[in-house]
């Protein structure tokens, strides 16, 4: 029974670590794509990646 708290507690803190990485890579890259697309509005010879 020990072992499967042990295993039930470690795969919840998998799946929290998994959403939250998730979670960053989502944000990063619309910061990301914010960040592109004002330094196109300041300078128009920039071409944007799509």
């Amino acid at each position: 029974m020990a072992f499967l708290n042990s295993f039930i507690m470690y795969l919840g803190k998998f799946v929290f670590y998994v959403i939250l990485a998730i979670c960053g890579i989502f944000a990063g890259k619309k910061l990301r794509d914010r960040k592109d697309a004002k330094a196109a509005m300041e300078n128009p010879d920039t071409k944007i990646k799509e």
